[in-house]
């Protein structure tokens, strides 16, 4: 009887605790949002200057980091695990449909949500670098895993390998780099424009090392092993960033020490993120791995059901506060007026964080609803992008 419940329990907990991650990297991502909507008036660059940027926003900032890499990652796992249940022909079409459902979302409905000129720009987003990578994992997954993970690691760790080469505008392969590796703005007819704010090289890496994951998590997988993978890959990438990091000569931009003891761990950790550093991707996969190990151990804990509810409708989530912080601040900025330059927003990152406290449990109930009606309806074959 022990051996015949093993495999129900295992499944259980693997999903609990991949829909706990993709839940707390939504609730994390809705501070960053809240920020850009109402503390646009401070800019970060990328990678943060310690030198201009105030600790609280460096933190703040940097807080959010962990969500992109992770989504993506997480992205790939689940595209694998969606496999064990259908044909390789079917996981693949479902991948290649699925990337161009996001892309017609990042380029129809979420840069207009952003627009804030006209001619628009196109803003080629995370939503635009999780539908290219699923594209391409459409196509990779008919290689073997071997190839798979090879590519994966030859992507993650050789890509800032190919920074010092740039294409200006005008050079045949400007478009194609600016797509891939470069972040840039492309120059579309009629006065349009897009961004490249993620190019999508490095994360067609994160993709695939995600998928190359999934026999972990397979149907009578060793639980106890899989949580020993985790913790010892996720301690692993930590270790490597942290001697990588202070060897200084490759993986990002290099770092100088600050005048303080805060000011030089800041600029140990300020990471580039567009495209993503192979610095930052040690850094936070392995923290994403490790948050899988614990939530594996944690399983049952009543509050891992309360965040796996963001979990369970992603992408639900994800429209929904945008366009509901996007209306919020149009709203404000119609009865106050800019208070801080051409923008209206807070005084000071304190209630930035407060606002994002009071959001979350008006985001949490809507969040429930959608995702009960999305167990209850299962046959409807729309739900599954949601």
């Amino acid at each position: 009887m022990p051996r015949a419940e093993h495999p129900a329990v295992t499944a259980r907990v693997r999903l609990q605790s991949i829909d706990a991650l993709r839940g707390l990297i939504m609730v994390i991502m809705l501070f960053d949002h809240v920020r850009e909507a109402w503390f646009l008036y401070m800019p970060v660059n990328d990678p943060l200057d310690v030198t201009q940027v105030a600790p609280s926003l460096f933190f703040s900032r940097s807080f959010s980091n962990i969500c992109a890499p992770n989504f993506v990652f997480l992205t790939g796992l689940g595209a694998w695990l969606y496999s064990q249940h259908h044909t390789k022909a079917e996981t693949s079409s479902y991948l290649l449909t699925r990337g161009l459902f996001l892309l017609a979302i990042e380029l129809c409905y979420m840069s207009v949500i952003w627009m804030n000129a006209w001619p628009m720009t196109f803003y080629l987003q995370v939503i635009w670098a999780i539908g290219i990578s699923m594209i391409a994992l459409a196509a990779l997954i008919h290689l073997p895993r071997w190839a798979i993970v090879s590519l994966g690691l030859l992507i993650v760790c050789g890509h800032n390998l190919l920074d010092p080469i740039r294409f200006e505008p005008g050079d045949p392969l400007f478009v194609p780099w600016a797509l891939l590796h470069q972040r840039d703005t492309i120059d579309l007819p009629l006065g349009f424009h897009a961004k490249t704010s993620y190019p999508v090289l490095a994360w067609i890496g994160v993709i695939a090392l995600g998928w190359s994951i999934g026999p972990w998590f397979g149907k009578g997988a060793d639980a106890l092993l899989r949580q020993k993978r985790l913790l010892l890959v996720g301690l692993g990438m930590i270790a490597a960033f942290i001697v990588l990091r202070s060897i200084n000569v490759y993986g990002d931009t290099p770092w100088t020490p600050g005048n303080n003891g805060l000011q030089t761990f800041m600029a140990f950790v300020a990471l580039t993120k567009y495209p993503p550093s192979l610095m930052f991707l040690l850094l936070f996969v392995g923290m994403g791995l490790l948050l899988l190990w614990f939530f594996e151990k944690v399983n049952g804990a009543s509050w891992l059901g309360i965040i796996s509810v963001f979990g369970a409708a992603p992408m639900f989530f994800y429209l929904m506060h945008i366009t509901v912080l996007q209306i919020m601040y149009h709203i404000a900025y119609a009865l106050f007026g800019p208070n801080h330059g051409a923008y209206y927003g807070f005084d000071n990152i304190s209630s930035v964080w407060l606002f994002y406290f009071l959001m979350i449990p008006v985001f949490y109930v809507p969040t429930v609803w959608f995702s009960k009606y999305k167990q209850a309806h299962r046959e409807k074959a729309w739900l599954k992008y949601f």
